[in-house]
């Protein structure tokens, strides 16, 4: 399917947040967002379908497309936009005859040789990193930095590449620069509550003037 990916993609985190999905998605929403992600690894089933669900109300008023992070099973109970998936989620073909083919699906990589391989799936984007140090995966897999971002950038041609992974307000020029079409950032907007409007905001007219 063809969509746009705006310059900066937020992906929600309660942990970092302290705040409920819908309670992030709602305050997202008021910062500009077009495309949010919502991302859970620590409650249990129902409670993150309910959230979901709620979340989702939102952004169908609001206009906005609502991808769930590795679930989806999640995703397909809510009726969700899309999902994103990692290494060790679904394979992409099996969620894309699930989904169907207006589902958005999201795929990250990590190295180039993962980012070949990723250009002959079915998806809609090709996220990679973490370009830099990031403290929001327990085990986060090697830095890659800006001259891999590069060469899979040149790599996927036409295929948007989200880069992701330690993005914040200092960096985040020099990553769109390198050929990034979008960042997806956790800590840079989340991680004070009560400025995640302004922070979006503010990021995204950062990461819209590259140069």
């Amino acid at each position: 399917m063809s969509f746009n990916l705006p310059t900066v993609y937020p992906i929600t985190d309660t942990s970092v947040a302290g705040l409920s999905h819908t309670e992030q998605v709602k305050r997202l929403l008021e910062g500009g967002a077009t495309i949010i992600q919502l991302r859970e690894k620590q409650i249990e089933a129902r409670s993150f379908f309910e959230d979901a669900v709620a979340a989702l109300r939102l952004t169908r008023a609001a206009g906005a497309k609502l991808i769930i992070n590795d679930r989806v099973d999640i995703a397909l109970a809510a009726q969700a936009d899309g999902v994103h998936l990692g290494q060790t989620d679904m394979p992409v073909e099996a969620a894309r005859r699930l989904l169907g083919a207006n589902s958005i699906i999201g795929f990250s990589t990590h190295t180039l040789e993962q980012a070949r391989v990723a250009l002959n799936l079915t998806i809609d984007y090709l996220a990679f990193g973490p370009i830099y140090p990031t403290a929001t995966k327990q085990n986060p897999d090697a830095v890659t930095g800006l001259s891999d971002l590069v060469r899979v950038k040149s790599l996927a041609g036409k295929l948007l590449v989200v880069a992701i992974g330690g993005i914040n307000f200092e960096n985040v020029r020099e990553v769109m620069a390198a050929g990034a079409d979008s960042v997806a950032v956790i800590s840079a907007v989340l991680s004070n509550p009560s400025r995640m409007p302004q922070n979006l905001r503010n990021l995204s007219r950062i990461a819209e003037n590259r140069r």
